[in-house]
């Protein structure tokens, strides 16, 4: 199963059988009992054997999508909230010590921009050596909530001090009321995630994050806000297609933890998929930040 999260790009919970997870689920007369019709590399291939037949604790005689009993070492819904409680938890501490703590007047504003752009880097490190990990670390993705809290507790300050009084106030709520819509439109099942969708999505990240990386290098070497991307009406419209980008990301994400759940991932991936939500959020936050921030500094 693979997501378009950083983290879940790499290795997602079926760390063997490459796209399993994005296609429609078996209908009557369909697999086998007890096998994952997406375990392999093509998405709706049948017959195909649940990809955590090595965990004892896994479900061996159910059928995707029939109710199970869940005992020993298998992953829950209970245990992907707790531990992205835990780690959006420490995100929202951290930054609101920083915004407490490394004031952004303009006396200090270096010093604090200088800490956060440290953070930002260590956050990414962190990020980084988890995905290459085979499995989750606490102590990495609890300590790239951390930094990421750092980075973002100083920009929030910084924005809402010279940009947009109340902006993150809002950007907060916006990124809630995403992924409470995003949520209730998976549940009802208005958004099907197939391989197609994740196919699409992927594509337009990547031409999303390229196009970011030409205009920073525009605005680093040629001076400005280089190719535009980033304020003004262009700004508005790439603001736009983030936060959509990041609505996506957790239809994709939903998508792997529902099938983690199902298919009896060991418990210790709830740490994977918190770490992968947490990313998700973190972008949409941003994303929502950037194009608030754009609309109320052209009032």
């Amino acid at each position: 199963m693979r997501s378009s999260n950083p983290v879940f790009s790499r290795r997602g919970f079926s760390r063997d059988n490459g796209t399993a997870g994005y296609g429609q689920q078996p209908q009557a007369g369909g697999p086998a009992v007890g096998t994952n019709p997406y375990a392999t590399g093509n998405p709706y291939a049948e017959g195909a054997t649940n990809p955590y037949a090595t965990n004892p604790y896994a479900p061996q005689d159910t059928q995707f999508g029939a109710p199970q009993q869940t005992r020993g070492n298998v992953m829950t819904i209970d245990d992907v909230v707790s531990r992205t409680a835990m780690t959006l938890g420490t995100v929202v501490l951290t930054a609101v010590l920083s915004w407490l703590l490394l004031p952004v007047d303009p006396a200090n504003l270096g010093k604090s921009y200088g800490i956060a752009i440290g953070a930002a880097l260590v956050a990414l490190v962190l990020s980084l050596v988890q995905s290459f990990k085979r499995k989750p670390s606490p102590a990495l993705i609890l300590g790239y909530a951390a930094f990421e809290g750092v980075f973002l507790g100083v920009i929030s300050a910084a924005v809402s001090t010279y940009i947009a009084d109340g902006v993150v106030i809002q950007a907060v709520l916006g990124t809630m009321a995403v992924f409470a819509g995003v949520l209730i439109a998976y549940k009802m099942g208005w958004i099907r995630v197939t391989r197609r969708f994740y196919g699409f999505v992927m594509a337009a990240a990547m031409g999303f994050v390229l196009l970011m990386v030409a205009n920073l290098l525009f605005s680093v070497f040629g001076g400005g806000d280089g190719l535009g991307f980033r304020s003004g009406g262009l700004g508005i419209v790439f603001g736009i297609v983030g936060v959509i980008l990041g609505a996506c990301f957790l239809a994709l994400d939903f998508k792997q933890v529902e099938d983690g759940v199902t298919y009896g991932a060991p418990r210790e991936e709830a740490w994977l998929a918190a770490f992968g939500l947490t990313m998700t959020l973190v972008w949409i936050y941003l994303e929502m930040l950037r194009l608030l921030s754009i609309l109320q500094g052209d009032d």
